[in-house]
């Protein structure tokens, strides 16, 4: 598994996490993602599943920032589907702006150079505002809202899986299959296949 700096922010402490999600405490859910070591999957703090020990949980800051650790989404409590209300929210603009533009599709085929310059900054001070909050690049931020747009659509819809790539934001079906069998371990085929089977 992939390292990756858990989310450790200041006014956030293990102890008031692991309390949170040990109750599926929903005014988290969207601030911080649970990851179980012992399983590679990484929650929302309300899932249902069952809670496991302190030492086997790590929180982190975004999806992708999980996703960059090494851990893969859980099939059940669906972590796309978490509202995005960051605990940050409102104190950092220009991420917030970013975040936006990235989830309209601004770096499915452009560059983080011409979002930086639409925000009215350099990428290089972009990309350490990204890692600052959300311990994860813009382009990282970028793959995990296309493969979960792709996700949405393979549970939600009958559409082919190459129109699932186009509307996901993916540049062809190719790339789509290869984010998710690093991600999921299988192709977005396979996911179809099973989303009536036991979920997790």
């Amino acid at each position: 598994m992939a390292s990756g700096r858990a989310y450790s922010g200041s006014m956030l402490d293990f102890a008031a996490q692991y309390a949170a999600f040990q109750r599926r405490d929903p005014a988290w859910d969207g601030i911080v993602f649970v990851a179980v070591k012992t399983t590679g999957v990484y929650c929302r703090p309300v899932c249902r599943a069952r809670t496991p020990l302190a030492r086997n949980v790590a929180f982190y800051g975004s999806a992708a920032s999980a996703e960059r650790a090494g851990f893969r989404p859980c099939l059940r409590c669906r972590p796309e589907a978490a509202p995005f209300c960051p605990a940050w929210k409102g104190t950092r603009t220009t991420v917030e702006r970013a975040l936006v533009l990235i989830e309209q599709g601004a770096l499915d085929r452009g560059h983080v150079d011409a979002l930086a310059e639409r925000l009215g900054v350099g990428a290089r001070h972009l990309s350490r505002l990204f890692a600052e909050h959300l311990d994860a690049s813009p382009l990282q931020v970028a793959l995990s809202l296309r493969v979960q747009r792709a996700k949405r659509l393979i549970d939600g819809s009958d559409l082919p899986i190459d129109l699932v790539a186009k509307r996901a934001g993916f540049s062809s079906t190719r790339r789509m299959s290869a984010a998710f069998a690093r991600l999921y371990g299988r192709p977005p085929s396979a996911m179809r296949n099973s989303r009536s089977a036991n979920p997790r």
